[in-house]
């Protein structure tokens, strides 16, 4: 596995890991009403747009690189 495509694979894993994360901090608000889970569920989804946009770049500016 070439390092362009395990970098793709762990940027994907960020990304699932940040939804997940939001999702479970959302889950916590709704069930406790913390104001802080609420932040910390905006801030998870924050992070996956990010990754998302930085895998988009980083394949741009890699397109020439062979995934073998």
């Amino acid at each position: 596995m070439s390092l362009k495509a395990f970098h793709l694979v762990f940027v994907t894993a960020s990304v699932l890991l940040m939804l997940g994360v939001g999702a479970w901090c959302f889950a916590q608000y709704r069930e406790g009403g913390e104001s802080s889970q609420l932040a910390y569920c905006g801030l998870c989804l924050l992070c996956a747009g990010g990754l998302v946009v930085y895998g988009r770049i980083f394949l741009k500016k890699l397109k020439h690189i062979s995934f073998l």
